[in-house]
């Protein structure tokens, strides 16, 4: 009969709540064009969305327009969900997409 050496291994540290993971992940929000929303609907919803500019939104307004679709924020997850939220709110077509 052979006897082998075990090394006992100490359980590693879980966070008992998820308060303790710190996990961020790099998030983009994608705005997809349709053919319901006037030009001046989807800039001022993208400008409450992410507090940017006119002429921010403007250019991604004119960039869902012709490609399809665009990436109108980037950042965690959370903020993601919130611009995504504010998108939606008048029926836009939103997806939140991980680097």
């Amino acid at each position: 009969m052979e006897i082998r050496n075990l090394a006992i291994q100490k359980p590693e540290h879980r966070p008992e709540y998820e308060e303790d993971l710190q996990v961020t992940l790099a998030c983009r929000v994608v705005l997809y064009n349709d053919d319901w929303h006037t030009f001046d609907e989807v800039i001022n919803q993208i400008i409450k969305a992410t507090k940017c500019n006119f002429e921010t939104a403007r250019g991604l307004t004119f960039e869902v327009h012709v490609k399809g679709k665009a990436i109108v924020f980037s950042g965690e997850m959370k903020s993601c969900l919130e611009v995504s939220s504010v998108l939606q709110e008048i029926g836009l077509h939103t997806q939140i997409i991980t680097e």
